[in-house]
């Protein structure tokens, strides 16, 4: 895990930009990501709509710091609620900055972005490029695609699902955050 000195542990969130401040999912996640705030943890998202901007409210709202990875190419968006922005050039720079300096990441129901994601945080720490990190995947989607990954993969190592933890509701958000990982 990564040290920050005089800072909280930052969690990136991964998840869907298409998802409207009216919906439940919405609502829920801004609460839970308060929740997470209040625990101690700052955030990272991908500085956009949906769940990004869910998970920066409910983190704003709850004192946490929280770091928007944008893209060059769209414009931030307006009212958003990032304590400071980081403009990348393309998708693999901002993939790459909030896999490598995150302490956990919450992957978040999402799309193929979300996806893309979750495979390549994954598979870092499948292969062990980087150091044990809580990987946890939140909402009702996830399960049902775990389970036909756990199938059909050919891995590259052999226990690649240990990985990763699916979190049904926030007790099982917050108890993985605070829940020691090793190695």
């Amino acid at each position: 895990m990564s040290i920050h000195i005089n800072e909280r542990p930052r969690l990136a969130a991964f998840g869907s930009s298409r998802i409207s401040p009216e919906t439940a999912i919405y609502k829920d996640v801004s609460e839970l990501s308060r929740q997470i705030a209040l625990a101690g943890w700052n955030g990272m998202t991908g500085g956009h709509q949906g769940m990004m901007a869910a998970f920066s409210e409910g983190m704003h709202a709850g004192g946490g710091h929280i770091r928007g990875i944008t893209l060059e190419r769209f414009p931030t968006p307006p009212n958003n609620t990032l304590s400071e922005e980081i403009r990348c050039r393309d998708f693999f720079e901002r993939m790459g900055v909030m896999i490598e300096q995150s302490d956990a990441w919450l992957v978040l129901p999402g799309g193929l972005g979300t996806l893309a994601e979750l495979a390549m945080s994954w598979d870092l720490l499948a292969i062990r490029v980087l150091e044990s990190r809580p990987l946890l995947l939140y909402g009702d989607m996830w399960q049902p695609i775990v389970d036909v990954l756990s199938g059909q993969l050919v891995l590259s190592a052999d226990r690649a699902f240990e990985s990763i933890q699916i979190c049904n509701n926030h007790q099982d958000v917050l108890d993985a955050l605070s829940s020691p990982h090793d190695s």
